[in-house]
């Protein structure tokens, strides 16, 4: 859920998560062209319809889809600790370029290890595998479409919202908020019980048009910023926010990356936003806290159930240019090779018996699936996401052996 290189261009829904650069490698002639399936996507949510059908039974074309949906709304309930294998899964947005039906028959050969998708669904989020607004308007596709995906043998683990509903600008606030609400939606009538999404950052003060990082009272002027933001719209919104998952679907979780920029980046920040309701849980990437200096293991064993789902993504550090200026370097995360530190591909920062060491972490969690981030600057998708997932598997395994 979340968000990093990303040229954050303000008041527009199109700003891509965590790297534009990033589809530009996959066009590796991978593309093994086995059968297409259908479902591109392009459109963006609409008021529609509840969750009546969950995915079930909804029409022609739905025959394997419907195990799908049922399967992933029986998640909430299912069996937690070491014994536990969790699956690995990808975020689409790693192949942007790629239409649905390309990465459907890609994937099964490239990265077996993988069983389950996390798709972007609006927001700041790119969708193009995902056409929500047709979806929600039709059991139809909706059936098409899930049986085009559980036909090369995956499943949707999530749909991933992230965006900035606190934004000041309130065009783009309600335009975040919006698909905020229309992938609860869409994951409800599809039977998916995980939205990844941010907690969003408002402006410091009234009037403000950008928003404002309350990172802390460093200088007298950033004072008392996050408390004025906690008491006018943090709180207010996600209370509201939390009440409408339940109406949706009680059994849905609204997973928030805990990511530096928004107002939920550390533990503390996350149980305050987490105590608003049952339906907000977390979604723990371990490479914001390998630059923050929070420890990956820790946190995951301390929220423990409250951890909803999980991003595969590293980060590796660079002596020289941490040396000279530190953590902090406004000018990230271009050009790649002068940053202090750039995400990587799970394994190139830390080895397997760390990832060994998180997994055995999350025993606790309600976690189900490992989703691999790629966001490595330096590495195709079609070479980073294979490779994280022979590491992801790997790792498991110790995990499970350990046990």
């Amino acid at each position: 859920m979340t968000a990093d290189s990303r040229g954050r261009g303000q008041g527009q829904g199109q700003e891509q998560r965590r790297g534009q650069d990033r589809g530009q490698g996959q066009r590796q002639g991978q593309d093994r062209g086995q059968g297409q399936r259908q479902g591109q996507d392009r459109g963006q949510g609409q008021d529609r319809g509840q969750g009546q059908d969950r995915g079930q039974g909804q029409s022609e074309g739905q025959g394997q889809g419907q195990g799908q949906g049922e399967g992933q709304g029986q998640g909430q309930s299912e069996g937690r600790g070491q014994g536990r294998a969790l699956s690995i899964g990808v975020v689409l947005e790693a192949f942007l370029d790629w239409p649905l039906e390309r990465v459907l028959s890609w994937l099964p050969g490239a990265a077996p290890e993988v069983t389950h998708l996390e798709i972007g669904a609006g927001g700041y989020a790119p969708h193009p595998h995902c056409d929500v607004a047709g979806l929600l308007a039709s059991d139809q596709a909706r059936g098409a479409w899930l049986a085009a995906i559980t036909g090369s043998g995956l499943r949707v683990d999530a749909l991933n919202a992230w965006g900035n509903p606190l934004h000041p600008d309130q065009d783009l606030a309600r335009a975040h908020d919006r698909a905020l609400r229309d992938a609860i939606r869409l994951a409800t009538l599809l039977g998916v019980d995980r939205v990844v999404a941010l907690a969003g950052c408002p402006g410091g003060t009234p009037g403000d048009q950008v928003p404002h990082f309350g990172a802390g009272g460093w200088l007298p002027y950033l004072e008392g910023v996050y408390q004025r933001q906690w008491e006018e719209q943090i709180a207010p919104y996600w209370a509201g926010l939390a009440e409408f998952a339940v109406a949706e679907n009680p059994d849905l979780r609204v997973c928030l990356e805990l990511h530096p920029g928004t107002c939920v980046f550390n533990v503390e920040t996350f149980n305050r936003v987490a105590a608003l309701g049952p339906a907000i849980a977390g979604n723990l990437d371990p490479s914001h806290f390998f630059w923050m200096g929070m420890d990956g293991h820790k946190v995951a064993a301390v929220l423990g159930d409250r951890i909803g789902h999980v991003h595969g993504k590293d980060t590796v550090f660079h002596a020289e240019s941490l040396a000279l200026n530190g953590l902090l370097d406004r000018r990230w995360p271009e050009p790649a090779d002068q940053m202090p530190w750039t995400f990587a591909v799970p394994g190139r920062g830390h080895d397997l018996d760390w990832w060994a060491g998180l997994v055995r972490a999350l025993g606790g969690s309600a976690a189900r699936v490992i989703s691999i981030e790629h966001e490595d600057p330096f590495v195709p998708a079609a070479t980073g996401v294979p490779e994280a997932a022979r590491l992801l598997r790997s790792a498991i395994s110790a995990a499970l052996e350990a046990a």
